[in-house]
């Protein structure tokens, strides 16, 4: 189990949930939350992280706040700085890799809905994160403004519902498209029969077991590729 925590990196404050793997050596991910804030479901996945020999850290990018509602998640999401948001990314991107258990030379994202865009876009503003893995980024990037062209030699691995549109999407193919064009490497898998949060087993109206099953298999091996 993990345990939160609060750090300081150059001046720039972080908080959120770390866990730490039973062994040294091993690859930082960042999990980045869903609309609806460092809830106990993004706990258990780096939970999961960790057991599977990551150091995970969740930062929690609402400062304390959370929302059991549709109409409070989009409130804090449309409050969400990302100016801020890059900061704390950074920052946490950069504290993961002073750590004593870890052994690498760059970071590794993994984020749903909300999160599952910022994992994409921190790795075109941050230097220090090489992979990112993105489950059903579906926003536009208009809010986001990604550096595309700082994307060459990265690696970026999508998870895609049926629900919203496949990979055919105009935001994933705007995404494939200019990652490709940076000389990234991009994938993308579709779920069929999936809705928005088919890996959230805390949403039971929504939650594909099978569906959910492969595509944290397909991350784990994605992951693994961190430098």
């Amino acid at each position: 189990m993990g345990k939160d925590i609060e750090f300081n990196f150059n001046g720039i404050a972080g908080s959120g949930y770390l866990a730490l793997p039973k062994k040294a050596g091993a690859k930082p991910v960042i999990v980045i939350q869903e609309w609806w804030g460092l809830v106990p479901h993004i706990k258990d996945v780096v939970d999961r992280l960790a057991s599977q020999g990551y150091v995970a850290y969740a930062p929690d990018l609402y400062h304390g706040q959370v929302a059991k509602e549709p109409d409070t998640a989009r409130k804090l999401l449309m409050e969400l700085k990302l100016d801020e948001a890059a900061q704390e990314l950074t920052a946490a991107a950069k504290y993961l890799l002073e750590l004593t258990e870890v052994d690498s030379e760059s970071v590794g994202t993994l984020g749903f809905c909300m999160g599952g865009a910022l994992a994409i876009w921190s790795a075109t503003i941050c230097d220090e994160i090489s992979t990112a893995v993105g489950y059903y980024p579906g926003q536009s990037w208009e809010r986001h403004s990604p550096h595309w062209e700082n994307m060459k030699s990265k690696r970026v691995q999508m998870h895609c519902s049926e629900g919203d549109g496949t990979s055919k999407a105009d935001s994933i193919v705007e995404a494939i498209s200019s990652i490709n064009a940076a000389g990234g490497f991009v994938e993308a898998f579709d779920y069929p029969n999936t809705l928005h949060a088919f890996f959230n087993d805390d949403r039971p109206e929504v939650f594909k077991k099978d569906a959910a099953e492969l595509s944290w298999d397909r991350t784990i091996e994605f992951l693994k590729q961190i430098p």
